[in-house]
């Protein structure tokens, strides 16, 4: 399994992947970290971007954080796109 360390932003305009902050990838969640509910949307958010099911994500440290440690297999981890979501569907020309 692969650990990726994240700085969460829940609460956002929109479920996106930022960039990176302090050396962490962020990802602005825009569910509120209310009864786990970022929780569940990070997971989502990371399953859907690795084409992996959501049982494949596991977060590891972090429940109750902004910096979270997540687990993903290490097949997943080069599926990842870790451009911005802007870049990533609008690329720069």
């Amino acid at each position: 399994m692969a650990i990726l360390t994240l700085y969460i932003q829940p609460g956002a305009h929109q479920t996106r992947l930022v960039g990176l902050h302090n050396g962490m990838l962020k990802i602005q969640l825009k569910a509120k970290a209310i009864d786990g509910q970022a929780n569940a949307a990070l997971i989502a958010f990371l399953a859907e971007r690795c084409g992996i099911p959501k049982s494949s994500v596991q977060i590891t440290a972090g429940h109750k954080s902004r910096i979270k440690r997540v687990s993903i297999p290490d097949s997943a981890i080069r599926l990842i796109d870790l451009r911005p979501i802007d870049e990533a569907t609008h690329p720069r020309r």
